[in-house]
C-alpha cells in the first residue's frame, strides 16, 4: 500500500465522516436519552414521582431497543433513513440508526448517573416545596454531572464503535476505508491504519471526557 496524497486525501475524509456521525448522532442521542433517562428516574418506584406503568413500559422498549445489534438495526431502519435524509448511502444515512441504537443506551447511562446522587440532597429539595422540575433542573443535574460527563465518554466512544460498522452497508468514514481496503482487497496496512486512528480519537474522547469530569466534581475541587 503506498500512501501518496489521494491515499492521504481519503483518509482525512474518512476521518472528517467519521467525527461528522459520531458528534451529529450523539448530539441527537442525548437530546432524546436525556429526556427519557429523567422519565425512568423520575418514575421509578423510588423516585420523585413513582409511575410504575410508565417505568415498565419505557424500560422495556428502551431494553429492546437496546438488545437489538446494530448491524441488524441498521439494516432493519432503512426505510426510515431513506425517508428522513433521502438517501441509505453515505455519511448522512448513518445518523439515523446511530440514533436509534444509541438513545437508548443513553437513556440508560443518564439513568444510572442520577441514581448515585444522594438521596439525602433530593428529600432536602423535596421538603423545601421544590417542584419535580426543579429538583431535575437544579439538584440531579448538577450533582450528576461528573457522572454525566463519563457517561457521554463512553456513549460517543460507543457510537464511534457503531458508526465504523456502517462501513458494511456504505456508510463512508473510517470504517468504509477498512472494509473496503483491509477486508475486501486485503491491504492490512490500510486496516493498521485505521485502526490506529479510531484507537486515537478513543482515547482523546475519554482522556477529555475525564478531565472535565474532574473539573466538575465538587469533591476534589
Amino acid at each position: 500500500m503506498i500512501f501518496d496524497a489521494s491515499t492521504i486525501d481519503m483518509l482525512k475524509t474518512g476521518i472528517l465522516e467519521t467525527l461528522f456521525m459520531t458528534f451529529t448522532s450523539s448530539l441527537f442521542s442525548y437530546l432524546i436519552g436525556i429526556p427519557l433517562g429523567i422519565i425512568l428516574i423520575v418514575t421509578d418506584k423510588d423516585g420523585i414521582r413513582p409511575l410504575p406503568l410508565i417505568h415498565k413500559i419505557l424500560g422495556l422498549i428502551i431494553n429492546l431497543l437496546r438488545s437489538v445489534p446494530f448491524i441488524i438495526l441498521l439494516i432493519m431502519v432503512l426505510p426510515i433513513t431513506k425517508r428522513i435524509v433521502g438517501t441509505t448511502l453515505g455519511a448522512k444515512a448513518v445518523i439515523p440508526p446511530l440514533v436509534f441504537a444509541a438513545a437508548p443506551y443513553v437513556a440508560r447511562v443518564v439513568e444510572s448517573s442520577f441514581k448515585e446522587v444522594d438521596a439525602g440532597v433530593i428529600e432536602a429539595a423535596k421538603s423545601m416545596g421544590a417542584s419535580t422540575f426543579e429538583i431535575v433542573w437544579k439538584v440531579l443535574l448538577p450533582e450528576a454531572k461528573p457522572s454525566l460527563l463519563i457517561g457521554a465518554a463512553l456513549s460517543i466512544t460507543t457510537i464511534l464503535g457503531y458508526s465504523a460498522m456502517s462501513g458494511f452497508v456504505g456508510g463512508g468514514g473510517l470504517g468504509d476505508i477498512a472494509i473496503k481496503y483491509g477486508y475486501y482487497r486485503y491491504e492490512t496496512e490500510m486496516m493498521f491504519v485505521t485502526v490506529a486512528i479510531l484507537v486515537i480519537i478513543v482515547q482523546i474522547i475519554q482522556e477529555a471526557g475525564m478531565k472535565l469530569a474532574k473539573i466538575n466534581d465538587k469533591r476534589i475541587n
